[in-house]
């Protein structure tokens, strides 16, 4: 399974600075995500080079590697080469206050969006059955579905304490059994009754709900992680087992009913006053800010802010119309644009990833496409974040709104059947007909003008290498010693195959002989070169100078161009490669040595640049 991503996995975990530069590591449904000790150590260049990896991002001290849908089976891998319990969790970098409240509010949400879909795709299905009369709202059936979908949201306060202790590193356990105190059948009876209720006769307790809540947790969460702090500082290490626990209870119990839980469920009720005015009063608002620039939100990663507010929504009214309508019509419209994309361009790599980029986002996951497609070519995202604000436009006006969280694809129209009615149904279904249409005509549009000048890709005339008997000379004056003194067993182990290395004297590579430069890499550290005889080699100057990120290194030439024996290729400053740490040997090896009979190593010593050094024989 995950297996075939363990090279990329490798990869990765070293272009990000090794595994003890690795923090935390957890991933979403498109995205690895890694929290760094020392983000300098990343390589963004190589990082982004690789095969498997669509885009790098670094957003709130969240570095992050957009990998795809296959993204679990990549994590599977990536835990394999990497120890989080023995890394250095505490990074000293400083975050704003913007990132560390969208830093917070994603480490909370995002861990229960799965159980929040997947209630709410429950909550679909039930309401399917009901127009189809399969079910009615007087059985059993129906009552037990709706139990299935509702336990979630029921008690959700309990799980938001979860994830809250998670990101505040509090004990969970101990933040689950708080709301529990909050949600207890008892309390209900007490609010019910509506008699005044007195802790020890004096402590006044509010008499209000919390079932299904959002912001009175967040905020009596939020106070226990540092009471906790405070009591684990105070108490001896030898009975805090037992008295941390109990003054917690005692504490936070008092503390929920009588201030933080009121104080929330004011806040809450403020919130929904807000929600409520909206929907009356300018309805079209946010499903045409999310309609149109979510892709801008997913890209600095603030949609992480923006969609609690839709889960807040429905705690408090039961629907959700800030954030649904506005994501479902964005993300059909990049979809649709990449679709556009794969039918006009000329380009075959750039056509298979708008294709199955333009599925996934269909189907609610739009990385691949923003960040394959729609982004580096700017026209599509362009006309898809029109084409969404046109679409949440509609949204917006008939008032539109989901009954149930999930994915933003098109099985997500499903969460729009609720109240006994299909108004929402049809009207969403009519706001992603507007997005897709308007995005379609503009993607159209504008590739005749951004599509016109791409280059069709030729394929070019192959012309048979006969392989001959060959002398190769050494690329780099200085003291040839044997690959097995490279301190480096990729090369000393001769797994990239045979040549030799070189001690240098001076920091200036040339052409062996006549050819074509393979490739150069974006570090500029190391070249591939083919002999119009059909020898490929690879010159690689410096062991680990791939950290130095091109530093000290100046490429003149470029992968591609055609060569001539002692042509200048590369310069590279020598004195301070050294001061930075790094060994200058120059391994050169023969990189198709298996096409050959024997490699052999005909020189040692000192030498110039110009004696053979290889005997290589067909």
């Amino acid at each position: 399974m995950s297996k075939k991503y363990e090279r990329l996995a490798q990869d990765i975990v070293q272009q990000l600075g090794g595994k003890e530069n690795i923090a935390n590591a957890y991933h979403c449904q498109t995205r690895l995500r890694f929290k760094l000790v020392d983000e300098s150590k990343v390589n963004k260049v190589n990082l982004e080079e690789l095969d498997g990896v669509t885009k790098y991002i670094n957003n709130a001290g969240v570095h992050q590697v957009v990998i795809g849908t296959h993204v679990k089976d990549v994590f599977e891998e990536i835990e394999k080469n990497i120890d989080i319990t023995s890394s250095n969790n505490s990074s000293s970098e400083k975050k704003g206050p913007v990132s560390t409240v969208i830093d917070f509010v994603a480490g909370t949400f995002q861990p229960v969006i799965p159980a929040l879909s997947g209630a709410g795709m429950v909550k679909a299905v039930l309401a399917l059955l009901v127009v189809f009369n399969v079910v009615t709202t007087d059985s059993q059936t129906y009552y037990l579905l709706n139990l299935f979908a509702d336990g979630v949201f029921f008690f959700l306060p309990m799980i938001l304490a979860f994830t809250v202790a998670q990101k505040l590193r509090s004990n969970p356990i101990l933040a689950v059994s708080v709301a529990a105190m909050m949600l207890h059948p008892n309390w209900g009876t007490l609010v019910t009754s509506g008699d005044p209720v007195n802790f020890f006769g004096f402590i006044p307790f509010t008499l209000a709900s919390y079932t299904g809540t959002v912001i009175p947790i967040l905020i009596v969460i939020f106070m226990q992680s540092y009471v906790e702090k405070f009591l684990g500082r105070v108490i001896p290490k030898s009975v805090e087992l037992v008295f941390v626990p109990m003054l917690t209870f005692l504490i936070m119990g008092t503390l929920a009913f009588s201030i933080l839980g009121p104080i929330g469920s004011i806040l809450g009720g403020y919130l929904t006053t807000f929600f409520m005015y909206l929907s009356v009063n300018a309805s079209w608002v946010p499903a045409v800010l999310i309609g149109g620039l979510l892709p801008i939100m997913v890209m600095f990663g603030l949609h992480n802010g923006v969609a609690p507010l839709g889960v807040m929504q429905m705690a408090e009214l039961g629907y959700d119309s800030i954030f649904g309508p506005g994501a479902l019509v964005s993300n059909i419209a990049q979809a649709t644009a990449s679709a556009v994309v794969a039918f006009r361009t000329k380009n075959k790599k750039m056509k298979q990833v708008a294709i199955s980029g333009s599925i996934t986002a269909y189907m609610g996951i739009t990385e691949p496409t923003l960040y394959g497609v729609n982004l580096p070519k700017k026209y599509p995202l362009i006309a898809s974040m029109i084409g969404g604000a046109s679409g949440g436009l509609y949204a917006g006006l008939t008032n539109t709104h989901r009954f149930a969280t999930g994915s933003s694809g098109l099985p997500a129209v499903l969460l729009y059947i609720g109240d006994d009615t299909m108004k929402f149904f049809w009207n969403i279904i009519i706001a992603l007909i507007i997005s897709a249409v308007v995005s379609a005509i503009l993607t159209y549009i504008l590739s005749f003008k951004f599509e016109k000048d791409e280059e069709v890709e030729e394929i070019p005339e192959i012309k048979p290498v006969i392989l001959e008997d060959t002398r190769l000379e050494s690329p780099i004056p200085g003291t040839i010693i044997p690959l097995s003194e490279v301190k480096d067993e990729a090369f000393a182990s001769e797994a990239l195959g045979k040549g030799f290395a070189v001690e240098p004297s001076e920091g200036e590579v040339f052409a062996p002989f006549d050819g074509k430069v393979a490739a150069v890499f974006p570090t500029k550290h190391a070249i591939g070169l083919v002999s119009d005889t059909g020898v490929e080699i690879l010159i690689h100057v410096g062991l680990n100078t791939v950290e130095l990120n091109g530093q000290y290194f100046e490429a003149l030439i470029e992968a591609g161009q055609e060569v001539t024996k002692g042509q200048l290729l590369l310069t590279f400053d020598m004195k301070k490669i050294q001061e930075a740490g790094y060994s200058t040997q120059v391994p050169v090896v023969v990189t198709n040595t298996m096409q050959y009979s024997t490699v052999e190593t005909i020189t040692q010593g000192n030498l110039s640049a110009t004696e053979d050094v290889l005997a290589i024989k067909v």
